[in-house]
């Protein structure tokens, strides 16, 4: 059994590993784009392969565990909330390569306007990732419920990123390339948002052995 625990152990490590990997690509996709930077880009889109290839190798070791060691009851919650948490990240990455991607076109063009929300959105999408997976280790589910609260605030932002944007192209049609672009990244970072928030789910299930998806939570959280 020493063994099997040592096991755990190291795939929660993989599994944190992979959650820095992606913090640090949402981090990069952003400075790409506000210090239109496109080396940064153009370098986090080339790393995702790494992203993808630890994915794989948690799916290979999840599956390898729950074969061998057949893991019963709070054991066999940790190794299926490894998988769906690590499914989430790998999704987290490949949204940030989105990101890097309209931001690689936007640094070709002149700047529509200074980004202001969108580094702010970025900024709580990231935390919310951060958390999550903080909450995952300690096995906090107070934690990961505040995680859930903050999924408003970057819808807020969203929509307020795309009112702002459509009075641009109203006003000037010349400027719709480019705010359609923004309002691309402005989703992509309300999905990873969304991703966290399936994240800080998995960890309430994990810890106290219930479902919440689909469910009101505390503080006026909707869920989709």
């Amino acid at each position: 059994m020493a063994i099997f625990d040592e096991e755990l152990r190291a795939l929660i490590e993989k599994v944190l590993k992979l959650g820095s990997m992606v913090e640090q690509t949402i981090s990069d996709s952003i400075k790409s784009l506000v210090e239109r930077d496109s080396a940064i880009a153009t370098h986090t889109i080339d790393n995702d392969h790494a992203v993808n290839a630890i994915d794989v190798e948690i799916d290979e070791e999840c599956i390898r565990l729950i074969a061998l060691r057949q893991p019963r009851a709070r054991d066999l919650r940790l190794i299926t909330t490894a998988m769906k948490i690590t499914t989430d990240l790998e999704r987290i990455g490949d949204l940030a390569v989105d990101v890097c991607e309209r931001a690689l076109e936007l640094n070709e063009e002149p700047q529509l306007k200074p980004y202001i929300d969108i580094p702010r959105m970025a900024e709580i999408a990231q935390k919310m990732v951060k958390d999550a997976l903080d909450a995952f280790v300690k096995r906090d589910s107070a934690l990961a419920l505040d995680v859930l609260t903050r999924d408003d605030l970057v819808d807020h932002l969203n929509y307020q990123v795309f009112n702002e944007l459509l009075l641009f192209m109203i006003q000037d049609p010349k400027t719709i390339s480019r705010a359609v672009k923004i309002t691309y990244i402005s989703k992509y970072l309300e999905r990873i948002a969304d991703h966290a928030t399936n994240i800080a789910e998995m960890v309430v299930y994990l810890v106290e052995g219930k479902i919440i998806r689909h469910m009101a939570v505390p503080e006026g959280k909707k869920k989709d």
